[in-house]
């Protein structure tokens, strides 16, 4: 890059805006002599070193106005831009048109602007702080990031050394993550030349594989695919199971032999094992869309994962709909064009009519109150931080207005949460027509034989919105939600059902039949590309048999030479040859 030989632009940012992880700046453009389109300039976060870090996505808004944006947790590379100080060029091809300046009404709020996200049990964070250049004539916009971490305020003290030393020690002699990457890299040479053909599906959430998985595993031994790839499994819940030496020594080298690993939510291991580059991970998250954010759209809350996480490790991921992609790529901090709309795995059986009649027969025997009954389903997600201090607060529900309200007309079959440790406490009165079926292990299933689901920030309405059927939601800690774990979509806007803050309210709506129905079939518009039993052949088609759609390949291929455009910019050093 070079810069012009004449102030051909003027750029001033007249407005910063954030959307939880999503920054936007609006730059107003004046003296435009160049003869290009305010679309068609790139503009560029570029560092002390000359360096960019980020290239700025574009909107323009009139003649004059041009909209930069930047997923913080991802600047194309899926990976946050580095520390640094940064300035921000205007260019037209490889000339530099202008250095953006700020306007003087912003230089009063950019302070309240700047953001500090909080991760690593709130001891550390990456901030984002926006300035002006000091020692300038003119308001030059600065943009300084930099990683923080906790330290201690008081003076230095050596009171611990003896045990610090001794538990370095320990680490050095055991299973430490040092000694496992040093596995893994050794078991990784050894298994390089058989590799190919070798599929991994892994779950450290479950002693046992969830359903997208087990129905890629079952599809692809239909087609007789097991015969050409060695299908591999491992399902370890990490809080619980077998985690001595040798169990550990399997897995890695499990890990190390592996082409492709399908994983299904979260795998902590991969948190601090960098996989070799040329490892495929897929991730056929369970979670088919819900209001609830996690991963990089809840960065800044408790809980949320380190700028390198599992996340960053993935290829791909499944979604229903392109509609939706965006929500998803935002949780795993990964190019959109990179989530594919295949549909969930576990939706063909799902919406597989014989299956559907089959499951029903067996659900009426096992449940025989149902029979020619109603069914609300009661299915709400758990509260508190993960698995370890999940609950939910029973106490909310009025036994006796609900026994009122559903008279002989419901049966009430209550699916908490698999998380929540204390069993839901069904008195002894009511046991006639609300049951506890926690420990059914399909909710799915349930969905079937269900008239109204009850539920509040949970992806179950994902499934459950193909019945068609309506919906209501019990959110009666909306406010406390959306602080504590927060939402990466409008709850109330995109909730396919009324929302109730209280247990009278919800009472009231079932009793009236108010349940907003119109907005079940919208949202379906909105969460499904398919309405087939085909998306395990779109998943093996498309990311094991490499026969991927053109169109997305081309965007994958777009978004590469995007990312190649930044990484081979070189900038002037700031102060060196500028006019």
């Amino acid at each position: 890059m070079f810069y012009s030989d004449n102030n051909k632009l003027e750029v001033e940012i007249d407005n910063i805006e954030w959307e939880r992880i999503h920054l936007y700046l609006d730059a107003h453009i004046t003296k435009n002599n160049t003869g290009v389109e305010p679309e068609r300039l790139d503009f560029f976060a570029v560092d002390k070193k000359g360096m960019a870090g980020i290239y700025f996505e574009t909107e323009r808004r009139d003649d004059e106005h041009v909209r930069l944006y930047v997923n913080i947790t991802n600047n194309g590379k899926h990976e946050c831009p580095k520390a640094g100080v940064y300035r921000i060029y205007a260019c037209n091809g490889e000339e530099i048109v202008a250095e953006c300046e700020t306007s003087p009404d912003v230089t009063m709020h950019m302070v309240d602007r700047s953001r500090a996200f909080l991760y690593g049990g709130q001891n550390k964070a990456y901030s984002v702080a926006f300035y002006v250049d000091e020692d300038s004539e003119s308001l030059p916009f600065r943009m300084n990031i930099v990683n923080l971490t906790s330290t201690n305020l008081d003076f230095p003290h050596t009171a611990n050394f003896n045990r610090r030393i001794a538990g370095a020690f320990k680490d050095c002699i055991s299973g430490s993550r040092a000694n496992i990457r040093r596995i893994y890299k050794a078991d990784y040479k050894a298994n390089k030349a058989k590799r190919k053909n070798h599929i991994l599906f892994m779950t450290e959430q479950s002693n046992t594989l969830g359903s997208n998985l087990t129905s890629i595993i079952d599809r692809m031994k239909e087609r007789g695919l097991d015969k050409e790839y060695t299908i591999s499994t491992w399902a370890r819940k990490k809080s619980e199971g077998d985690h001595s030496a040798g169990n550990w020594m399997q897995l890695i080298k499990l890990i190390a032999s592996c082409e492709t690993i399908f994983i299904d939510d979260h795998v902590p291991l991969f948190d601090w094992l960098k996989l070799s580059d040329d490892t495929t991970v897929i991730q056929t998250w369970h979670a088919g869309a819900g209001f609830k954010s996690s991963g990089y759209s809840r960065w800044g809350h408790k809980g949320c994962p380190a700028p390198q996480s599992c996340h960053r490790q993935y290829d791909f991921g499944l979604c229903g709909s392109k509609k939706i992609a965006h929500f998803f790529s935002e949780v795993w901090g990964i190019n959109t064009e990179r989530v594919l709309n295949t549909g969930m795995p576990r939706m063909d059986e799902y919406q597989d009519e014989a299956y559907r009649e089959k499951t029903k027969k067996k659900l009426y025997e096992k449940f025989p109150l149902c029979k020619d009954k109603k069914v609300i389903l009661f299915a709400p997600t758990y509260r508190g931080k993960n698995n370890a201090d999940a609950y939910y607060p029973y106490e909310l529900i009025d036994w006796e207005r609900l026994d009122e309200v559903t008279g002989d007309e419901y049966v009430v079959l209550f699916k908490m949460h698999p998380w929540v440790i204390v069993d839901i406490d069904i008195p002894q009165k009511y046991k006639n027509k609300f049951i506890d079926v926690k420990k059914y292990p399909n909710i799915n299933d349930l969905f079937y034989i269900t008239d109204l689901l009850i539920t509040d920030y949970s992806s179950n309405i994902y499934e459950y919105s193909l019945m068609r059927r309506p919906m209501l939601f019990y959110a009666f800690d909306e406010i406390q939600y959306s602080f504590s774990r927060g939402f990466h979509r409008p709850y109330r806007e995109s909730a396919p059902g009324k929302v109730c803050t209280s247990f009278a309210e919800l009472m009231d709506a079932i009793e009236n039949k108010d349940f907003e129905f119109e907005k079940v079939e919208e949202y379906v518009k909105t969460q499904f590309d398919h309405f087939d039993s085909q998306a395990c052949d779109r998943v093996i088609d498309w990311l094991i048999l490499g026969k991927m759609p053109t169109e997305i390949t081309d965007a994958i291929a777009t978004r590469e030479a995007r990312v190649e455009k930044m990484e081979r910019a070189v900038f002037p050093i700031p102060g060196e040859g500028e006019n």
